[in-house]
């Protein structure tokens, strides 16, 4: 996959590149938006309310877009629906709703009805509608499956999802937290049917965190998907904010939301960001540059969700901006970080 620049006369600027979404003419900004974090901390139903308030949230929203951050990410789930209702105001009081690429997703499980989560036609059908009225619009750019559901046959979720693109209530279609070979599997599904396919997919990719390099990257290499990996900086951990015998900073994850993330407490993650750490001061810029400059340098990589909790938070994104490194710089940080897990448990948002 070759990375494209912005559409010829379009004044962006010039430290934000724009790359295809796939087989798509949609182009996103390489760093995206996440919105996991308004009013609420992902899809964790103990802490809807908590996260980012209204005002703190429009403040991101606001320098995101004066960075030329064009690609905004969301879920139904977020917050239990706060976060999809903040930036849907957001969109109507700056009426920037034709500049923006929103995503947002269905599947994750919103209450305890047996049909209340899930891939189903019904669910979809219900939820693609509910999200448009939290959002404020007409239609979304990308629709998400936010995870599997190996209990619902693939070509009932794919068939929906054809239907609500050719309502033209939907534009194009991605998958989050699945496999290589299932993904695999739906895109055999959708050609052989004549269905809207995956365009995009959306996976956890870091330095802490390889495993999409085994099967998921050869798969979107090979039928030219877009990789839009979530936490790339592995929940702040690449950022050098967790030190070896130090509690966490107030506020963080691992003091709101530690399950995900526990695992990386131990020597083989601190000896990896020590790793990272060095290599960054050899290069003169930050460990959370280095990190998200490594994930934006895969050929598949078109946006790369980045979650600040406040605007100075975007600090280190733009820096890597200014990034450029080779296989070979990618692969050698790689080694000098042999000593981090190389296979944790995903976080589910």
């Amino acid at each position: 996959m070759t990375p494209a620049s912005a559409a010829p006369g379009a004044e962006y600027p010039a430290e934000v590149e724009y790359r295809l979404v796939g087989r798509t003419g949609l182009r996103v900004s390489l760093l995206g938006l996440g919105c996991a974090g308004f009013g609420g901390v992902g899809s964790e139903a103990a802490l809807f309310g908590s996260g980012e308030d209204e005002e703190a949230a429009f403040a991101i929203m606001d320098r995101a877009f004066e960075l030329g951050i064009n690609h905004f990410d969301t879920a139904n789930s977020y917050g239990g629906g706060r976060s999809e209702e903040m930036v849907g105001r957001w969109l109507g009081s700056r009426s920037v709703r034709q500049e923006i690429v929103l995503a947002t997703k269905v599947a994750t499980r919103l209450g305890p009805g047996v049909n209340e989560g899930g891939l189903s036609r019904r669910h979809i059908l219900q939820q693609v509608e509910a999200s448009l009225r939290r959002l404020g619009t007409d239609w979304l750019d990308v629709y998400i499956t936010h995870q599997v559901d190996p209990e619902t046959a693939p070509e009932e979720t794919l068939r929906a999802l054809d239907d609500v693109v050719r309502s033209g209530k939907v534009r194009y279609v991605g998958a989050a937290n699945i496999e290589g070979w299932r993904l695999m599997k739906q895109l055999w599904t959708s050609d052989r049917l004549g269905l809207a396919r995956v365009e995009l997919v959306q996976n956890e990719y870091n330095l802490l965190r390889r495993t999409a390099e085994t099967q998921v990257l050869p798969v979107a290499e090979d039928q030219t998907l877009a990789i839009v990996p979530y936490s790339p900086l592995a929940g702040g951990w690449l950022t050098g904010k967790y030190r070896r015998g130090e509690p966490a900073p107030s506020g963080s994850r691992m003091t709101m939301r530690a399950g995900p993330y526990r695992r990386l407490q131990n020597e083989r993650t601190f000896d990896a960001l020590d790793a990272l750490a060095a290599e960054a001061a050899e290069r003169g810029v930050s460990m959370g540059a280095l990190a998200l400059a490594w994930v934006t340098s895969h050929p598949c990589v078109v946006s790369a969700l980045v979650g600040p909790r406040r605007p100075d938070q975007f600090d280190a994104a733009v820096e890597s901006l200014s990034l450029t490194l080779t296989a070979d710089d990618r692969q050698r940080l790689v080694e000098r970080m042999e000593a981090a897990p190389a296979d944790l448990p995903s976080p589910q948002r």
